[in-house]
């Protein structure tokens, strides 16, 4: 008797342990971090890195949409995974929608059309604009660009978006073949890449590995408990 109740009594404990048995496997819903794979957020900029939202809370921006960066200075853009992509090509500020020429040798940066990936820039002059736009067809002239380190009279911000919403519906369609490393005052050395990949899947093994093991350790008691009776 003592022992069937014994073994009663830690089957809820053994319930908890293992998803199999109880907890989220027994007809209640897993934790999902989909909502943040669809939509990530770009944590707070601290000094040296600045951090830009694509595409926030749905709209056409980039969030920040100007900033100011000193040289050695990393600006990392983080696209959501929502449907729609989007692209971070660096522009000519008397050309709007239109990706910068080449400058001695050198062509601007252009991230391709991306989802769910993280795009990083290393700020090289910080002495020049740098003005930037999503290059999916009708974004920029809905107003999507950026700019890094714009001057505050002339070739402004604000100029270049009001230079953009100019072009409008006659924004030409422009080809996507892939990101381009390099840039014109600040230099992407890497293709965008993926984020957040390898933390989630640790985290979820190492969960399912404590649950494994706290219910071989209670399976045991309660077996020495019921032999012990």
């Amino acid at each position: 008797m003592f022992s069937a109740a014994v073994t009663l009594a830690l089957l809820p404990l053994l319930a908890a342990a293992n998803p199999q048995y109880g907890g989220y496997g027994y007809g209640g819903p897993a934790p999902s971090s989909s909502a943040a794979v669809a939509a990530p957020s770009a944590p707070p900029s601290t000094s040296g890195q600045i951090n830009i939202d694509v595409a926030a809370g749905g709209n056409f921006v980039f969030s920040p949409a100007n900033v100011t960066a000193s040289n050695g200075t990393l600006i990392t853009f983080f696209f959501p995974n929502a449907g729609l992509p989007h692209s971070v090509t660096q522009g000519d500020f008397n050309n709007p929608c239109q990706p910068i020429a080449a400058q001695n040798g050198a062509s601007g940066f252009d991230s391709g059309l991306q989802q769910g990936v993280q795009f990083t820039l290393n700020v090289t002059n910080d002495q020049i604009p740098i003005y930037f736009f999503c290059k999916e067809p009708t974004h920029c002239g809905l107003g999507m660009v950026g700019s890094i380190n714009a001057p505050s009279t002339g070739n402004t911000h604000d100029a270049w978006q009001a230079a953009a919403l100019k072009v409008g519906s006659s924004e030409k369609t422009l080809q996507d073949n892939g990101p381009v490393t390099g840039g014109i005052g600040a230099v992407a050395t890497a293709t965008p890449s993926a984020s957040g990949g390898s933390s989630g899947g640790s985290g979820s093994s190492g969960a399912s590995g404590l649950s494994a093991s706290s219910a071989a350790a209670l399976a045991g008691v309660v077996a020495a408990l019921f032999f012990a009776a």
